[in-house]
């Protein structure tokens, strides 16, 4: 029986500021948000896409298993009239016993992903 790869499909991309005082609102976090594209590119190397009105980065990279399974990639793009370059990494994160969602549910229940930029 063939396991699909769990990080492969379409996913909303949201990125929020970090900011530790709690005064400031929640929608003045906003930093980004975009629609992730990952596909299996073979066995072991994740591709794909992020992106959003305006901008869009080609994505490289891998998964591991554990627990919770990771999934590691840089996003690579020119983006108005400069390249950007963006490492993400990321976690599966399980299904939470006796949750209760207002969505159909689909596995995995959600992917959690840090990014930050790197010099050129």
């Amino acid at each position: 029986m063939k396991q699909e790869n769990p990080f492969v499909g379409t996913w909303s991309y949201r990125s929020l500021n970090n900011d530790p005082d709690l005064s400031v609102s929640f929608n003045d976090l906003q930093f980004g948000m975009g629609t992730l594209k990952i596909t299996a590119d073979s066995f072991d190397t994740l591709g794909g896409t992020i992106g959003g009105p305006g901008w869009s980065l080609n994505l490289r990279g891998s998964f591991g298993y554990g627990s919770p399974m990771q999934v590691r990639f840089q996003g690579k793009g020119v983006v108005g009239p400069a390249e950007w370059i963006y490492d993400y990494i990321g976690w599966l994160v399980p299904v939470w016993p006796n949750s209760r969602s207002r969505w159909p549910r689909r596995k995995p229940d959600s992917l959690s992903l840090r990014s930050g930029t790197q010099e050129i």
